[in-house]
């Protein structure tokens, strides 16, 4: 236990240090961009989401996300100039995972509650990095705890399309991902 307090202190002072390594003027452009891309990319995915809920349930929902929340994001690339996606280390989608030593690192960083966001550098592109979290009760018929959240018919689905599926089990304001925003050097 000590010893991940310990990795968390260390990485939080490399964090910082990389913090100052970054210009101030750019470090605050960069963060709002961030925030306000990933505010409008959640806002996005929620809506189609939600509208997928109502046409046919959670199970048309999960269908609809295996189809279309790739799509989604990678037309808000092009519209934002960067690159967007979605890290976690319980994730659906295999193209979730944490990638990276970065990915890794803040993870434990975020799961502990040290930052709300941050802004860092990696090969000379800058990386923001923010929270996503079980925000509404919706989120939990496909990401809560399958049998009493998850129905059958969901659950089914998410085994279908998802066999190596790590996201569930969540409750109302678990931390449960990443937005990763990359920002590709000039």
């Amino acid at each position: 236990m000590k010893q991940n307090y310990f990795i968390i202190a260390v990485f939080a002072l490399l964090l910082f240090s990389c913090k100052q390594k970054i210009d101030n003027a750019i470090y605050a452009e960069l963060t709002q961009k961030g925030n306000e891309i990933t505010n409008i990319a959640q806002s996005v995915l929620l809506a189609n989401v939600a509208q997928a809920m109502q046409t046919g349930g959670p199970v048309y929902a999960v269908e609809f996300c295996n189809l279309k929340a790739s799509s989604i994001i990678d037309s808000l690339n092009r519209a934002n100039n960067c690159e967007i996606s979605r890290v976690s280390a319980k994730n659906r989608h295999p193209e979730n995972n944490l990638k990276t030593e970065a990915d890794k690192n803040l993870w434990t960083i975020f799961e502990a509650g040290l930052v709300t966001d941050t802004l860092i550098e990696v090969n000379k592109n800058l990386v923001y990095y923010k929270p996503i979290k079980t925000a509404m009760p919706a989120c939990l018929k496909c990401h809560g705890v399958t049998g009493s959240d998850i129905d059958t018919a969901t659950s089914e689905k998410l085994q279908n399309l998802y066999p190596n599926d790590l996201a569930t089990g969540y409750q109302l304001g678990d931390f449960r991902g990443l937005w990763k925003i990359e920002f590709t050097a000039n």
